[in-house]
């Protein structure tokens, strides 16, 4: 989306990058970073580096909005003014650009493509109705997922015009992002320490995208299998060379 010649020019008030707010819940601090690292690996098993994913950092699409978050921070006022989604994902962009947030008028006018919010009860209702109509009226983003903990349930929905439609589970339950190119599902299992459920990305062949803990583990359990297939190989030649010298 265009932006005022104004956005372009130098503003005269500070961005502010981080409010000091902590996450809800425990279960909040392990997910953002597990959803952020699971689709950089996706876009690395695709092949892609055009491509930025944030989670918990501020989304700007605006001069008035990142006025007005300003103007709450500076007079403590109460955080009304939106200040960014959970995780989100935009393609076709520099990757090697620094960020510290997003700021749409300097990413000519780029607006998450991806949208996953990962609710609490404090921002359950927000997320399914401002937040919705933000996502679809102002950003334009072509896919908003919600994910609720407490009830395990996985929302999808993909833009069509200016409004949203669900986006319809397959046999497994998962939700498929055109975007990245993978499905969204629930998965039970212990991440960093801790055993809950927690979104996952899914390859089109039903397969988990692994992290990095998981591709470690897989990797080591296949040198072993290799290793043991090697040692029973060398153990059967030393046994048929036994009874070959048996023979003679």
């Amino acid at each position: 989306m265009s932006q005022p010649a104004a956005a372009l020019s130098p503003l005269p008030f500070e961005l502010v990058l981080d409010d000091g707010e902590p996450l809800e819940s425990d279960w909040h601090t392990v997910a953002f970073p597990l959803l952020r690292t699971l689709i950089i690996r996706a876009m690395a098993e695709q092949g892609r580096t055009d491509f930025f994913c944030g989670a918990e950092i501020f989304v700007y699409y605006s001069v008035k909005q990142a006025w007005e978050v300003a103007e709450e921070e500076k007079k403590g006022l109460e955080k009304r003014a939106f200040r960014g989604p959970d995780v989100f994902w935009v393609g076709g962009v520099d990757p090697h650009r620094e960020r510290q947030a997003w700021i749409a008028w300097e990413e000519d006018g780029r607006l998450p493509d991806v949208i996953v919010e990962l609710l609490s009860p404090s921002t359950a209702q927000k997320d399914r109705t401002e937040k919705r109509d933000l996502y679809a009226k102002v950003f334009g983003t072509a896919e908003y997922f919600l994910c609720d903990p407490e009830t395990r349930q996985l929302d999808g929905l993909r833009l069509s015009g200016r409004s949203y439609l669900p986006i319809q589970p397959d046999e497994n339950g998962r939700l498929r992002s055109e975007q990245l190119g993978m499905s969204l599902g629930m998965w039970h299992g212990e991440v960093d320490g801790r055993t809950g459920d927690w979104v996952r990305l899914f390859r089109p062949d039903g397969s988990l995208v692994p992290t990095p803990v998981e591709q470690a583990e897989a990797e080591r359990l296949r040198a072993e299998a290799e290793r043991q297939r090697a040692e029973a190989a060398e153990a059967e030649l030393a046994r048929l060379r036994a009874l070959l010298e048996e023979r003679r």
